[in-house]
């Protein structure tokens, strides 16, 4: 990347942090930056003993990463960990967690920031399905985007089912339609049999990164996981991976580092945390699931187990 691109890029995402943002990220004490080595935090063993995944295979396997939109190097280095993963270890399902089309969600973009980098997993039929990140409903509102067949929106918040998991995606914009979200949501909550339920949006609930936990969503969506049995919450915003201790029942998991980085710290529920360059993984069994997260070195650097519970 050239320095004037590299330096293009980092004056807007210091300008969309504002004031406060930009101190908590000094205050984290850890260098901007996509190398991976250098960016883990100093409070963090980069050689890890990974549980091991069991020798059958999973009922289903998909995976996630978020903050992808970017058409860079950092960009290129996930996707093409992601396509050698999928070499690996099929899968056919893609959780794309918002920030899709940077910097303003121009929808002219798209080949740059996603059919170009994604290919060689479109090509191997690989569904990605989107939500809208705050960067995105800076043109149109995003609008072509949940028009656009590629990420498979069927509406700015929408649940689809493959095999044993259900999956909710919410708008989590300030100018979503929070009223009826809410509602469909608990309907379609209380409504699932299905034994997994994974919620997805852009923005975190519990996070340790540069916005740090929503209050707001702690109130409002939190207790709707807990009443129904959501094992895990899918978000991006945060330009790194955090995975926490199961609270009230839920994992939440941060899988933002999809093109680029930025610090990420740890509170008194954070499972493991860093900031490097990665997507996450899911293989899916009867009553556990296995949280994984691959850097651009194409290796496994955490790993979680999921219990399966009900409502």
């Amino acid at each position: 990347m050239s320095i004037k691109r590299r330096h293009f890029l980092i004056l807007g995402s210091l300008s969309s942090l504002g004031f406060a943002g930009v101190w908590k990220m000094f205050q984290l004490r850890t260098a901007w930056g996509t190398d991976a080595k250098a960016a883990v935090p100093s409070n963090v063993e980069e050689e890890r003993a990974i549980v091991p995944l069991p020798a059958s295979p999973p009922i289903l396997r998909f995976i996630s990463v978020a903050d992808t939109g970017t058409g860079a190097e950092g960009q290129y280095a996930v996707a093409e960990a992601m396509a050698q993963y999928h070499r690996e270890n099929p899968f056919n399902v893609a959780v794309l967690a918002g920030d899709n089309i940077y910097n303003n969600g121009e929808f002219e973009k798209i080949n740059a920031v996603f059919e170009k980098p994604y290919q060689p997993l479109l090509q191997q039929n690989v569904k990605f399905y989107a939500c809208l990140g705050n960067h995105d409903i800076r043109t149109g509102n995003g609008d072509q985007q949940v028009k656009y067949a590629g990420f498979n929106m069927q509406g700015r918040y929408y649940t689809f089912r493959r095999d044993p998991v259900q999956f909710f995606a919410l708008d989590t914009n300030h100018n979503a339609d929070w009223e009826n979200q809410l509602v469909w949501l608990e309907k379609e909550l209380s409504q699932s049999t299905a034994p997994w339920k994974v919620v997805f949006g852009h923005h975190p609930i519990y996070s340790s990164g540069v916005y740090g936990s929503n209050q707001s969503f702690i109130k409002s969506l939190a207790p709707l996981f807990q009443k129904y049995g959501v094992q895990l919450y899918i978000n991006g915003h945060e330009h790194s991976y955090e995975r926490t201790r199961s609270i009230n029942g839920t994992t939440y998991l941060i899988c933002g580092a999809g093109a680029g980085t930025r610090p990420v710290g740890r509170s008194e529920w954070t499972e493991y945390s860093a900031s490097r360059l990665s997507f996450a993984t899911f293989d899916v069994y009867d009553d556990r699931m296995f949280v994984s997260s691959i850097g651009t070195d194409k290796r496994v650097f955490d790993r979680g187990v999921i219990q399966v519970r009900s409502a």
